[in-house]
């Protein structure tokens, strides 16, 4: 894998875990939100592993199905992406 593809993948799931614990804070005290369309994006963009991390760790989303199942699948997916390109060369 490049570098800079590590690096990207790196600070994406950062991105996708510190969004799960900034929005839930931000539930807590009744304030402007993350939308759910860009906890998911931050997950779609490669950021399964941080954002599904952070799901659990902050207890944050895990009762919405779209993101119980969504997030794993996301991941799975992008796992299965990752292989498949590693076998093709």
């Amino acid at each position: 894998m490049s570098e800079w593809l590590l690096s990207y993948l790196i600070a994406i799931n950062i991105v996708g875990f510190l969004s799960m614990g900034i929005d839930k804070q931000k539930a807590k005290r009744k304030r402007w939100r993350i939308s759910e369309g860009t906890l998911m994006l931050y997950a779609l963009l490669g950021g399964s592993v941080g954002s599904l991390a952070g799901m659990y760790l902050f207890h944050h989303k895990t009762n919405k199905t779209k993101f119980n199942l969504g997030i794993p699948f996301l991941f799975i997916l992008q796992l299965a992406l990752y292989f498949f390109i590693r076998n093709l060369s």
